[in-house]
């Protein structure tokens, strides 16, 4: 780009670009263009300006074009620009909206940011934007279940104050039950975690059967009364309720209640056991409670 401009400098266009230059609180942008302006006024070539100043050419040709066209002003305000991309108008938003409420396209279970960037034509982080502000979660699904059992809040009221209110001088236990655990081992032992290195373990395993875990809960100290058994029938879970009696003191009341089967009265074994009575039960009254 070749110089077209002739800067001509009045005196007092002179003595208001020395007061910008002299002047410790104005920003450095205003210092150097006013400097540009100083320098171009003696008549000096371009490439000469900018080497003595330290700047570039297109710079020296923007603020020498300014100066001549609105003077001193001109070298104080930047132009104002308009956004590089136009902000997402409402119809895009509730597009976007809409389709994340809707159900996703072909066979996948919930729509993903890309999925739907791609569907709305706009960034991913856009998309991310709207999702968050209209509070909008597709990944996440909450479960529910709706008892049709007619006694159901009285159950539920009787199981909530077992652990809100417990009864005096008694012990509440939450009792469950996990089976089909895999006894898995590895085929070779493995080395311990070092300094620098990190614990090994061979990709393969060989399998020892399963187990069934029972465990009660005491609510009040937070311990656990566990036992794993190799089998899970009614029989092995009656066992397993007369280990927790012998485990609590004598002088407590034992309210136990099984969260296998939440909110039941009587809980009968997946065998089919009549026999088994796993709902709420008190044995071994303390002294003076008859």
């Amino acid at each position: 780009m070749a110089q077209t401009v002739c800067v001509i400098v009045s005196t007092s266009d002179k003595e208001q670009l020395e007061a910008i230059v002299a002047d410790r609180n104005r920003p450095q942008k205003h210092v150097a263009r006013a400097r540009v302006v100083l320098a171009s006024a003696g008549g000096d070539p371009v490439q000469r300006v900018a080497a003595r100043l330290g700047v570039s050419r297109p710079m020296v040709w923007r603020w020498q074009q300014r100066f001549a066209e609105e003077g001193t002003d001109g070298l104080l305000r930047d132009k104002t620009r308009k956004p590089g991309k136009p902000p997402i108008s409402a119809e895009t938003v509730a597009h976007v909206v809409a389709l994340t409420c809707a159900d996703p396209p072909h066979e996948v279970t919930h729509w993903t940011g890309r999925a739907m960037a791609k569907a709305a034509g706009i960034s991913l982080r856009s998309v991310q934007r709207i999702w968050e502000a209209h509070k909008l979660q597709p990944h996440r699904v909450r479960t529910f279940k709706r008892s049709r059992d007619p006694e159901f809040v009285a159950k539920m009221t009787d199981i909530v104050g077992l652990y809100i209110d417990p009864p005096g001088h008694a012990v509440v236990l939450s009792i469950d039950e996990k089976s089909q655990i895999q006894a898995l081992d590895r085929t070779q032992p493995g080395l311990p975690l070092k300094p620098g290195r990190c614990g090994t373990m061979t990709h393969d395993y060989k399998r020892h059967g399963t187990t069934t875990l029972f465990a009660a809960l005491n609510i009040l100290d937070g311990k656990v009364i566990g036992r794993c058994m190799q089998k899970h029938r009614h029989g092995e879970f009656i066992r397993f309720l007369n280990d927790v009696e012998r485990a609590v003191p004598p002088a407590s009341w034992l309210k136990p209640w099984s969260t296998t089967t939440p909110l039941t009265s009587t809980r009968r074994s997946g065998h089919g056991s009549q026999g088994t009575r796993a709902g709420p039960f008190i044995s071994r009254p303390p002294p003076g409670h008859g």
